[in-house]
Parts: C-alpha cells; sequence; structure tokens
C-alpha cells in the first residue's frame, strides 16, 4: 500500500534561505509557557454539502482574532469533512493537518484515500480546516504577487553589494506583508492555531478527538496536546522537528538533514554509470562544478523570469530531497543544465513554491513567513544572522549557504508569540513517526519529540522521503490500529 507524501513545507531549504532564523517556542498570555489551558465548551458548526462534491460537507467557522480580546475581529476557518463511510462503525472526528506552516489542511478532508487507511475513512469523520491565516480561511495572509525578486537572490555572497541584495529582498518582503496583511500578522500564532483546534473540536460535540498531524502538523499537534490535554482521544505526530531545538540548533539539524540526502543520491548517481551526471563514477564533482558554474553564469530560460542562477538551482535540489521518488527528475534537470539548459530546474524551483502554470502563487509561502517569524524571529539583526554563517557551511558544505542567507524575521514587525514548551503531560500515549531518510525533519528530531512527550512512543520508518506513513504496509497498520483502538504495547516500532 503506498499513500500520496503530503504535500508539506517544514522549515525546508529555501525557505529557511529566505527566513534564516525562524524557529519554536511557547505561550504568548501568560509567563508559564507550560500552563494548560481550559478546554473549549459549545458553539457549532453548521454542515452543508459541498458544491463539487455532495459527499463532502462543509462549513465556516468563526474564532477570534486574539482569544484574550475576542472584540477585536474574526477568522472565518474553512472545513471540510468526509464523513465515515461506514457509519454504522463510525468512531467519531479527526482533526488532520498537512503542515507547512501555511498550507491549508482542507485538501486532506477532500481526498482522504491519498492520504490515508481505507480503514481510518471507515470510521473517522476526517475534518481537514485551513488553519487562520491560510487557504481559503479569511482573512488571509498576502503579501507579493511575484516570487522571483524576493527568493531568487544568491545565497552564497561574494561581496557586500550581493549581500545587500539578500538582506533587501527580505526588507522589501517584509514590508509588502505588512502593507497588505498588517492587521493580521500578531495573531496567526501556532499557539492560537491549538486554541482553533480546541474551538472546533467543542463544536463537533465530543469532549475527546483523534489528530493527525504531517510535518509541522506534528508541531502544532504536540502544541495542542500540551495546551489541551484532557481533550486528546488519540494522536499521530508524523514528521515531526525537535521541539527543544531553537533557531540556531534546528536550522542546523535541517541542513545536515538535506545535505545527507543530496549526498546519498550523488553517491548513487556515481555508483550507476546509466545516472545522467555519472561522470565517471564521480557525480559529486560534476554537481560542484555545476552549482558553481551557475553562480558565475546563470542560466536564462525565460526573458520574464528569474535566471537559474545557485540560489534557483539549490531550491530545485531541496524539492527533490523530500523524496527519492524525484531523484531522477533531479538527475535529468542537473544533466541538461551541464548542457545549458535550465529549464526543468526552474520547473523544479517553481514546484517548490507551488507556482501555478499561469504564473500565479497561492499564500502558502507568505503564510509560512508570517507563521514561523511570529512563533520564533531568531536573530533580529542582520549581523546576527550573519554571524552562523559559517556554521551552516560546516555541517552543510554543499547546501549550508542556502539555509544561511536570509533576513525575513529579522525585520518581522510582530512582538514574538513563542510556542508553549512541549509536554504532552498527561494527554496519554502520542505516537510519533520519523523516517530514516527524511530531510526536513531528521530522524533524530522526530526521536527529540517522542522523548519530549510524557508519554511518547515512535514508529522508526526506513525509507528516504519526508514523513513516513503511507511508505509501507507496516507503518500504517500500526498507527491505524492506535489510533482505531487507542492501545498500544510498545514504545518504539521498527517499520
Amino acid at each position: 500500500m503506498s499513500l500520496g507524501v503530503p504535500r508539506t513545507r517544514l522549515l525546508s531549504l529555501a525557505l529557511v534561505a529566505l527566513l534564516a532564523g525562524c524557529g519554536g517556542g511557547n505561550s504568548p498570555s501568560s509567563g508559564d509557557s507550560t500552563v494548560v489551558e481550559t478546554p473549549a465548551t459549545g458553539g457549532t458548526i453548521e454542515w452543508k454539502n459541498c458544491e463539487d462534491d455532495t459527499t463532502l460537507k462543509c462549513a465556516r467557522f468563526e474564532v477570534p482574532y486574539d482569544y484574550q480580546n475576542p472584540d477585536i475581529g474574526t477568522f472565518s476557518l474553512n472545513l471540510v469533512m468526509h464523513p465515515a463511510s461506514d457509519p454504522t462503525r463510525r468512531i467519531g472526528p479527526m482533526l488532520v493537518n498537512p503542515g507547512g506552516p501555511g498550507f491549508g489542511g482542507s485538501y486532506l478532508a477532500e481526498s482522504p484515500t491519498s492520504y490515508f487507511g481505507s480503514d481510518l475513512i471507515e470510521v473517522f469523520d476526517i475534518v481537514g480546516w485551513d488553519p487562520r491565516g491560510t487557504g481559503d480561511s479569511t482573512p488571509a495572509v498576502d503579501c507579493v504577487d511575484d516570487y522571483d525578486q524576493y527568493f531568487a537572490y544568491d545565497p552564497s555572497p561574494d561581496s557586500d553589494a550581493e549581500r545587500d541584495v539578500a538582506v533587501q529582498a527580505g526588507r522589501d518582503f517584509v514590508a509588502e506583508c505588512e502593507k497588505k496583511s498588517g492587521e493580521i500578522l500578531q495573531y496567526i500564532s501556532t499557539n492560537n492555531s491549538a486554541r482553533d483546534m480546541d474551538r472546533i473540536r467543542a463544536a463537533l460535540g465530543v469532549d475527546k478527538i483523534t489528530y493527525f498531524g504531517f510535518s509541522y502538523g506534528s508541531e502544532l499537534g504536540a502544541a495542542w496536546a500540551t495546551m489541551f490535554p484532557n481533550t486528546v482521544r488519540a494522536a499521530v505526530l508524523d514528521g515531526a522537528s525537535d521541539p527543544n531545538s531553537g533557531y540556531v540548533q534546528g536550522g542546523l539539524d535541517q541542513a545536515k538533514g538535506f545535505e545527507t540526502e543530496l549526498n546519498k543520491f550523488l553517491a548513487d548517481c556515481s555508483s550507476r554509470p546509466t545516472c545522467e551526471i555519472y561522470n565517471g563514477g564521480n557525480a559529486e564533482k560534476a554537481f560542484d562544478d555545476l552549482i558553481v558554474a551557475l553562480d558565475k553564469k546563470p542560466l536564462i530560460v525565460k526573458p520574464d523570469r528569474s535566471p537559474v542562477n545557485q540560489g534557483v538551482a539549490l531550491t530545485a535540489v531541496s524539492q527533490a530531497m523530500y523524496s527519492s521518488t524525484l531523484w531522477p527528475t533531479l538527475e535529468t534537470a542537473l544533466s541538461k543544465a551541464r548542457k545549458g539548459d535550465g529549464s526543468i530546474l526552474l520547473s523544479m524551483y517553481d514546484d517548490y513554491y507551488q507556482r501555478s502554470y499561469d504564473g500565479t502563487y497561492g499564500n502558502e509561502l507568505e503564510a509560512f513567513n508570517a507563521i514561523m517569524c511570529l512563533d520564533d524571529p531568531g536573530p533580529k539583526s542582520v549581523e546576527g544572522v550573519n554571524d552562523y554563517y559559517e556554521d551552516f557551511e560546516k555541517v552543510a558544505p554543499r547546501l549550508g549557504a542556502s539555509f544561511a542567507t536570509g533576513y525575513v524575521c529579522t525585520f518581522w514587525p510582530t512582538k514574538t508569540d513563542t510556542r508553549v514548551t512541549i509536554t504532552g503531560k498527561n494527554a496519554g500515549p502520542i505516537v510519533v513517526i520519523g523516517t530514516t531518510g527524511d530531510a526536513a525533519t531528521p530522524l533524530q528530531s522526530s526521536r527529540n519529540m517522542a522523548k519530549a512527550l510524557e508519554d511518547g512512543r515512535i514508529i522508526v520508518v526506513t525509507d528516504n522521503r519526508h514523513t513516513g506513513y503511507g511508505s509501507n504496509q507496516c507503518v500504517v497498520d500500526a498507527a491505524n490500529n492506535y489510533i482505531i483502538t487507542t492501545e498500544i504495547s510498545w514504545s518504539e516500532k521498527s517499520c
């Protein structure tokens, strides 16, 4: 059984290159970052048949900008529910989130068979929502219409002038976000999304609820389980980052994770004469020489687009490191680029940023920046960001520069709303899934999430991809059995 890999982006290479300073942390409304909040009560959700698919239910659900000052304004969250396909065996609702942060989650409920085992779909109402500021929830973060001028700069500047371009890109992006979405930027933190989850739970009419989160959805789920432990029926956190890593260590861990996967890809090519960048058994040199060449002379693909420079190329590489199923495409892209054709690299760069065929973008990246910079902005000076440049290059010689250069969070205008300290105390057993070849959330990060939880259990999946659920039948069965029965007899399981 092979399920689709969720379309998640958790602090991944090109986004960190832009942010260079966004991590995770604690509750804004109280000095005690581990405070347990009072669960919500009441509320209703008025479900209606969705226009495009009457087997689904759609709704809008109002939540306050600020839970301490509910009269300031409200978000209208977009919700979609796929009712349990076997109502006679229905257990209840299961909230689902694909990660990001910044991705709307309603699509998981719209196409649940692409992401979840049939036994879950039979007995749970799959409920996806677009978190505040994202997707079709309103208002949503909106900053810019064209990404090239903000993201396609040189990640390894050779002069002060080149570095100034990167700094100005961050400054300009923040100015546009503040101009277009300044009213909501201070309210879209992970903590507030966790409060929204509890408000949705109460409106669904259940005291305890099931949750399945991928990538950043694991961080959101861990925050919710810590803030509202008595409302947790069961929770699976797939592809979790280390909740105790701040800006620097979290970024270094991820840079190393992407570098590790890239080196696997190159080693495979060096061992395989049929690889398009085999290069006499030295694909590593072919790759390194290409990246240097692109820094000196970028490839023009379209006159109205950014040339394929080092930054664009490394973003394309990042896209391919999310799953080894994308490695053949990267192989061809690099081969063509060596011959002067950067079109496939540009296409992969566009895929990474969710660019549509008509040249438009969703708001995923804008929301990503807004949430991450609000949760943890990292260094608040250009010099503070630059101080870590050599550390990133040391742990990731090929990709480290792309993680180290970026200044959006440095200029972010809102006061930090640090995430809660993750404990999961009194939430009961929570299953974390970690994957051996996960670039975005390396296995050790997921292990650290399991350790941070009071009763964290872990499934270790052997595969080269981001998130592990659906990789094989073993992990699907183990996760599904726990979710359905809430019973679990192991602390660690290998799949």
